[in-house]
């Protein structure tokens, strides 16, 4: 039986229609999704869950992540001021890729991520396109480190500086990021689509199930949709 205290918390979208018609609780469900979210496989989340006597299939874990991606929107479309945009290498089936991100600084809102097989100018100018499709950026500002992302922002008709102090947010998300991989995936095995999808969905964790201190136990996505 489920400890009381694993389900005290439950995900704001526990109530969506996407968990009708399930046989499995909805606190179960939304543990699990919380636990992919956070790292855990699909096979070892079906490992967690049948600790505390839940026997279910890591397909039917899959769906339960997949419904709730594909019903709640992430990241919600912002305003933002400020926004720090980097890039950290990511190393899959022995093959590096780079891994784009931006946050904005007021809100923590991670407001996109993408993954790209190599780093440069045209990467970084797709990212920002990319940005610039789900959120209002006539007002940001975009702080970056190096002369590609300037071209690239000019390149768009987007403002930006460089800045190393400021941005150090995007820095910091990235180690929690490296974190979790360090935990749960030594090394990527898998497809760079499949990996991607990894990404989102920690996105999906850090904006809308993360509480900040700094935000007065509010999640981004709650600041910024308040």
């Amino acid at each position: 039986m489920l400890s009381p205290e694993l389900l005290r918390e439950t995900l704001d979208t526990a109530n969506l229609e996407c968990w009708e018609r399930e046989r499995t609780a909805t606190p179960v469900r939304a543990l699990a999704v919380r636990l992919h979210a956070t790292g855990c496989s699909l096979r070892e989340t079906q490992a967690v869950l049948h600790l505390f006597g839940v026997q279910r299939s890591h397909q039917a874990i899959f769906q339960w992540v997949h419904r709730v991606a594909d019903s709640v929107p992430d990241p919600p479309e912002a305003q933002p001021k400020r926004v720090a945009v980097d890039e950290t290498a990511v190393k899959i089936n022995d093959e590096w890729s780079w891994l784009y991100a931006a946050i904005d600084l007021d809100t923590k809102l991670i407001l996109g991520v993408d993954l790209f097989g190599s780093h440069g100018t045209d990467p970084a100018a797709a990212f920002l396109h990319g940005l610039s499709e789900k959120h209002d950026l006539s007002e940001a500002v975009f702080l970056v480190d190096g002369f590609g992302y300037q071209t690239a922002l000019a390149r768009l008709g987007l403002s930006g500086r460089r800045d190393y102090t400021d941005r150090n947010l995007i820095e910091k998300w990235f180690q929690t990021l490296k974190i979790r991989i360090d935990r749960f995936h030594n090394s990527w095995v898998g497809s760079r689509s499949s990996v991607r999808r990894w990404c989102l969905q920690f996105a999906h964790y850090y904006n809308r199930q993360r509480p900040h201190q700094s935000l007065n136990n509010r999640t981004p996505a709650e600041v910024v949709t308040n």
